[in-house]
């Protein structure tokens, strides 16, 4: 029998959203799903992960998974992975559970593959390479393969018969030198309307903006659609326009909204890795020869200073 895990990574005490995602598509091809979950908060996530379908949940609400750095986490799922021996276990594509995946690799000497867009089972896997313009299936050895998946690949759907899980509180022993690198301080980016990773609409904005004070134009555009999310490209981000928390792309945040508007984006791979995965993308830039309008369903070949002030009057009009 397949048994595959799901690191539930815990954010203000709640599992993040791409849990749901691992759990949904853990139940599809496996025999056993089970999920563990470290830090405040763990008892309390027992029932929703069992409503998603882990037959079995480990876990501990000791403040230490919080407070340091990836280094308790690891030493904790080495003897957990001893003594249960799963097949497989199954990580989100975030900073901190990339960071475990990773120092477990070392310390089990297990196969690991990041970027994972897909699998059928704990040891065949799917990513992108070249910038996300092709897809390969890739086969791994060893038990257990340890998998990043990347947000959004799958739907979040609740178990049809789920019961409730088994909890099994995690009791191990962490020495003194896993206590090394301590989080300080947590500093989350206000935001208005729908997070990026959630929105049904995303309208991001590009260098084609010329300066940030344009940028506002973006926001005034979502803000008179309603229900919408504002995104960036990583070089309106690295330039100081916007908060990296707003960046789509390979190394920001992947969208795979109903609707996407680009405004100003060349469409660099990197940001389409990012966005391509959305039902209809709308594309605004005055170079006609612009990448961006190869993945674009509605190509508009124009100024976007001049293109969206427009827009925004007439979505007002409409909608009032």
């Amino acid at each position: 029998m397949t048994k595959l895990w799901v690191h539930a990574e815990l954010q203000g005490g709640k599992p993040i959203a791409p849990t749901f995602e691992l759990l949904t598509k853990a139940r599809a091809v496996a025999d056993e799903v089970e999920a563990v979950a470290l830090g405040a908060g763990a008892s309390d996530a027992v029932d929703e992960l069992g409503r998603f379908g882990a037959s079995r949940v480990f876990v501990s609400d000791d403040a230490v998974y919080d407070d340091y750095l990836a280094l308790p986490a690891t030493h904790a799922y080495e003897q957990l992975v001893s003594e249960h021996e799963p097949d497989g276990i199954l990580f989100p594509l975030t900073y901190d559970s990339r960071d475990v995946a990773g120092r477990l690799s070392g310390r089990l000497g297990a196969t690991l593959m990041s970027n994972v867009t897909d699998l059928s089972g704990p040891g065949k896997a799917r990513t992108a390479i070249f910038g996300g313009r092709l897809d390969v299936d890739v086969e791994l050895s060893g038990s257990p393969t340890l998998l990043v998946v990347r947000p959004k690949s799958f739907p979040a759907e609740p178990a049809d018969a789920a019961g409730a899980p088994d909890k099994v509180t995690v009791d191990v022993e962490l020495p003194d030198d896993v206590r090394k690198a301590k989080r300080i301080e947590r500093h989350e980016e206000k935001q208005a309307g729908p997070k990026l990773e959630q929105a049904r609409v995303v309208i991001s904005g590009g260098r084609g903006l010329q300066e940030p004070g344009n940028f506002r134009l973006i926001e005034e555009l979502a803000e008179a659609i309603g229900n919408a999310a504002v995104g960036a490209t990583r070089a309106v981000v690295d330039a100081g326009w916007v908060p990296y928390s707003l960046q789509v792309g390979q190394t920001g945040t992947t969208v795979t909204p109903d609707v996407y508007i680009a405004v100003g984006i060349s469409g660099a791979t990197q940001h389409l890795v990012g966005m391509k995965g959305s039902k209809k993308i709308i594309a605004i830039n005055k170079d006609e020869e612009a990448p961006i309008f190869q993945v674009a369903d509605l190509a508009v070949v124009g100024d976007a200073l001049k293109i969206v002030p427009e827009l925004i009057e007439e979505v007002k009009a409409r909608k009032g």
